[in-house]
Formats: C-alpha cells, sequence, structure tokens
C-alpha cells in the first residue's frame, strides 16, 4: 500500500493564507457594502432634503397652493406638470405636493393624486423639515418632508399653505449601489491576486528552508532532534553566526557549570557566558579545534569545535566537550603508582647492588667492612624515610612525598622535607580533598625535579619541599636549586598547555601548573611565585 504523503508545510501554510484571505477579503467587502449603503441612505436624505427645501420656496408652488384655498382643486393643474418636469431633471422617484390635511396635489402615479398622502405630517405641519424612510405607494424609500409657507399678516406667524415630499425608493438606491460595484470589485480583485502572489512567494521561501517537508515530519524531526540532544553523553553547544549561543544541550550546560543557578544560555551572547576564559574565548573565535583540553574550576574538559557550513554560507559553529576529570585524576594515581613502582624498582635494583658488595667483602675476607658498609646504606636510607614519616602524618601525601624523592635521586637530583615542615594525619579528611593535595603537591615536585635535572653535574641539584598549617591555611612551598621562572612569564605558567620542555614527546603536555592552578581556584587559595619557590595556600576549613 502506498503512503500518500502529507501536504509539506510550505503548501499548509499557502492553502490556509488563501483561505484566510478569502474570507477576510470577502468580509470586509460586506462590511464596505453595508457601509456604502448607510452611507448611500444619508447621501440621498441630504439630497432629497435639498429638493424638497428649494421646491418649497419656489413662487409656483406657493402661489398654486394659496388659490387651492380659494378655489379647492385648482392645485394639481397648475402643480403636476412642475413636480413630473423637476422629477425627470433630478432623477429622484418620486415628489409629493400635498395640501395640509395630506391630500395629494401630485403624484408619479396620476390614479394617487387626491388620495391621502401615506407617512407621518406632524412635523412637517408645525414648520420643521425633516427626513425618514417610510414604505408608502411606491415601497420603501428615504423621504423628505418640507413645510410649504404662504404669507402671512402683520405681527401673525406664516401659516403652512402646503406640504412637499420628496423621495427616492430603497429600490433605485439598490440599483444605483449595484452599478457601482464593478469598480470596487476589481480593486477587490486585485488586491486578492496580489495577497495571493505575496503569499506564494512567502511559501516558498518557506518551502525552501523546510526542504518541503510537512509538519508532521518537522514534528517528527524537532521529537528526534530533542531526544538525541538531550541523551547525548556528550556535551553539545551550538552558536549563531551572530555570535549568540543556539543551543546547549543538559550535558553542556553540565560540564560548563551552567545547570543550576545560572540563566538560560540559550540566546545569549557568548562573549558574555560565565564560563572558563579559555572555553569563550574559543566560543567568540569560532575557530576549529580537536581535542584540546581546557580547564573549569572543577573539570578537565575534552573540547572539539569545528564550523557548520551549508550552500556556502556559514551557519555558526558546533563545540563539544567531553568530561577528563576522573580520567584526569586516574591518569594522576596511575603516574604516581608508576613512579612509585619505578622507585622500587630502582631501589630493588640498588640493593641487589648492596648484597653483592657485601657478600664479596665476606667473601674476600673483609667482613668487618662488610658489616659497617651495610649498616652505613641501611641509616642513609632509613634516614630519609624517618625524615618523610615523622613529618608527615597523612599517608597518602607521605608515600607520594617518598615515591618522588626516589625518583628523584634517580635523576640525581635530593628532595628534601623542610626541618619544621608538619602535617598532621586526618587533615585531608575527604578523599577530595586528598586528590587535591597529591595534584598540587605531586605536579609542583614534578616541574621542580625537572627544573634542575638538566643542570650540569657541578650545580647543586636540590628541591626542597615545606608543608604545615599556617594560621586559618595550609602552607605548601616547593623550591628548588634552578634558575626560577621569570616575572613576566609567571601569569602565563598557569595557562593550559604552557611548558618549557621541547622535544618530540612534549605533546599533550604543560597541564601540571593549569591543574594546580585550578585546584586552588577551586579550593578558594591562593598561589604566589617567587623564583624559584612556588608557594600554595588552601583554606584548612574545606580540607576537612
Amino acid at each position: 500500500m502506498t503512503r500518500v504523503r502529507a501536504m509539506s508545510l510550505a503548501r499548509q501554510l499557502l492553502a490556509l493564507q488563501a483561505a484566510l484571505l478569502v474570507v477576510l477579503l470577502v468580509g470586509v467587502a460586506v462590511l464596505d457594502a453595508v457601509l456604502d449603503v448607510r452611507s448611500d441612505q444619508r447621501a440621498a436624505g441630504e439630497r432629497v432634503l435639498g429638493i424638497a427645501e428649494a421646491i418649497a420656496l419656489s413662487s409656483v408652488v406657493v402661489d398654486a397652493a394659496e388659490r387651492d384655498a380659494t378655489a379647492p382643486g385648482t392645485a394639481t393643474a397648475a402643480l403636476q406638470p412642475f413636480a413630473e418636469a423637476v422629477r425627470a431633471e433630478t432623477g429622484i422617484s418620486f415628489i409629493t405636493i400635498m395640501a395640509p390635511d395630506g391630500t395629494r396635489w401630485t403624484h408619479p402615479r396620476p390614479e394617487e393624486i387626491g388620495r391621502t398622502y401615506l407617512g407621518s405630517r406632524e412635523q412637517a405641519l408645525a414648520g420643521e423639515p425633516y427626513v425618514e424612510t417610510y414604505t408608502g405607494t411606491l415601497g420603501p424609500s428615504v423621504r423628505a418632508v418640507v413645510p410649504v409657507f404662504g404669507a402671512a399678516a402683520a405681527g401673525d406667524p406664516r401659516p403652512v399653505v402646503a406640504l412637499v415630499a420628496v423621495g427616492v425608493t430603497t429600490a433605485q438606491l439598490d440599483q444605483e449601489f449595484v452599478r457601482s460595484l464593478p469598480v470596487p470589485l476589481a480593486a477587490l480583485g486585485a488586491l486578492m491576486l496580489v495577497a495571493l502572489a505575496g503569499s506564494a512567494l512567502v511559501s516558498r521561501r518557506l518551502r525552501r528552508q523546510t526542504h518541503g517537508m510537512g509538519s508532521e515530519e518537522m514534528e517528527r524531526m524537532y521529537s528526534s532532534h530533542e531526544a538525541v540532544l538531550h541523551s547525548v553523553r556528550e556535551g553539545l553547544v551550538v552558536v549563531d553566526p551572530d555570535g549568540r549561543v543556539g543551543v546547549a544541550n543538559d550535558e553542556g550546560r553540565r560540564l560548563l557549570g551552567l545547570a543550576e543557578g545560572a540563566a538560560d544560555p540559550v540566546g545569549r551572547p557568548a562573549a558574555d557566558l560565565p564560563v572558563a576564559p579559555s572555553l569563550r574565548d574559543l566560543l567568540v573565535e569560532g575557530r576549529p579545534a580537536t581535542d584540546e583540553t581546557h580547564l573549569t574550576d572543577e573539570r578537565v574538559l575534552v573540547v572539539s569545535q569545528s564550523r557548520v557550513e551549508w550552500a556556502g554560507r556559514r551557519h555558526g559553529t558546533v563545540m563539544t566537550l567531553r568530561d577528563r576529570t576522573e580520567l584526569e585524576a586516574l591518569t594522576g594515581e596511575l603516574d604516581s603508582t608508576r613512579a612509585l613502582s619505578e622507585a622500587l624498582r630502582s631501589q630493588a635494583h640498588e640493593a641487589a647492588n648492596r648484597l653483592h658488595t657485601v657478600v664479596v667483602l665476606v667473601e674476600t675476607g673483609h667482613p668487618e667492612r662488610a658489616v659497617e658498609y651495610a649498616v652505613e646504606q641501611l641509616e642513609l636510607s632509613q634516614r630519609l624515610t624517618d625524615r618523610v614519616v615523622e613529618s608527615i602524618d597523612e599517608p597518602v601525601v607521605a608515600a607520594l612525598l617518598l615515591g618522588k624523592t626516589a625518583q628523584a635521586a634517580e635523576r640525581a637530583v635530593t628532595v628534601r622535607v623542610e626541618p619544621h615542615s608538619y602535617l598532621p594525619a586526618g587533615l585531608a579528611s575527604s578523599p577530595a580533598a586528598g586528590r587535591d593535595l597529591v595534584t598540587v603537591l605531586g605536579n609542583l615536585v614534578d616541574n621542580a625535579v625537572d627544573a634542575v635535572a638538566t643542570l650540569d653535574d657541578d650545580d647543586e641539584r636540590e628541591v626542597l619541599v615545606g608543608l604545615r598549617p599556617d594560621g586559618k591555611d595550609l602552607l605548601l612551598r616547593v623550591s628548588d636549586s634552578g634558575p626560577g621562572l621569570p616575572d613576566d612569564l609567571v601569569d602565563a605558567a598557569f595557562t593550559r598547555g604552557w611548558t618549557t620542555k621541547v622535544s618530540a614527546t612534549s605533546a599533550g603536555r604543560g597541564l601540571g601548573l593549569s591543574l594546580v592552578d585550578q585546584v586552588v581556584r577551586r579550593r578558594r587559595g591562593t598561589v604566589d611565585v617567587d623564583g624559584s619557590t612556588f608557594e600554595v595556600r588552601l583554606p584548612l576549613e574545606g580540607l576537612r
């Protein structure tokens, strides 16, 4: 069974507009017709009133009416030809001149002469002209009734000696209205054609923009779009060509920190979004990006961005975001584990060398020297371990320092703990606080070791680590014997991707100090740099 495709949205709109235009124009035509009829009736009333007043002032009518008062029956002969001549000249339906008692002297139908006038006369007999619509012998008509005044004696009011009724039937008005219809109907038809042409152009443009899809297809597409948009596990942010956010799905808002307590980002300029500066700059610039690492206060994000171009026009940019925070944390833990493993391997190798030395000394007959050598090496290792364990009660940090110390020793770098360092157990009570301390201290020690490992053999290669509570803050200080960081590079050093390592393996590096800065900002702490000394303060309240 072949499925009939639904009418496209553009065609539906065209049909709806056409129907609406027809109804609207017909309604306007009817309203205009009603108003024209009423206007014609008012105009007809004014016209017949003017004619009636002119006839009432004619000396022919006044003289005939006064003669009829003394010689009844003489008025018709004088007034009937006069009235018909005026009626023919003015094109009105009737002119009736009558006696004050309503007896007709003139009428378009001669058989009606002598009969009583049908209509009211009281107002005219009182000396006031008026206009009314009344159904008489010729049918409904708009008529004016005007009094005819005769001569009066000195001091007396002028008597009403006759009445003049002039009227136009509504049938005649209708005929005149019908004869006037072609012009407005032609204008109405032209207006409808223009409106339909405009609707067709709008429909054509809409069909091009909607690709000829119907409302059901667009509804299904919208539903699918919403389902996909809000269910994907990647963040999605679309910026239109004007630099405003057009789409931001749930995951995108969450990763950018816009999910709760923030205004809806859709419709806002990308430059005004309260997000990390590096992300905001990327959105505003609209440049392509592939798997770039960006840091926010809470997360490590992998960001890609591409431009959307279609039909030779740019339609904005699409940014995708993936959360790498947990992966970065696991990577850090893995690096620490690998470093500790390497340190243990190195220690095992060194222990094997020392044990072999002791065995050879015994075999060659120098047991006293063997014992002395063994005790000396044991004291050296134990002294380093005791110093860390005595000062650092927090086991995670102590393990980190022991691993970093052994790792640095392989590179001929000495890592020492400041004499007054102290970190009580339980200071970092939450796992998150422990991870943050490892992130800060581990990255600072790594950078310091890297800085002095490249020094000449004659130079001192030492890294000094200090940790202690200081008032309401926890103080972490790492300094080294290297040349230090120039003041003009301090701000750049904490940005993503900055590194002094230039090698084939340096791609993707430069994240350590950025992670330190992320933790410091999230913990509401501070970081100060003075040459080769990095000092970090973290509020103790936030670590407990």
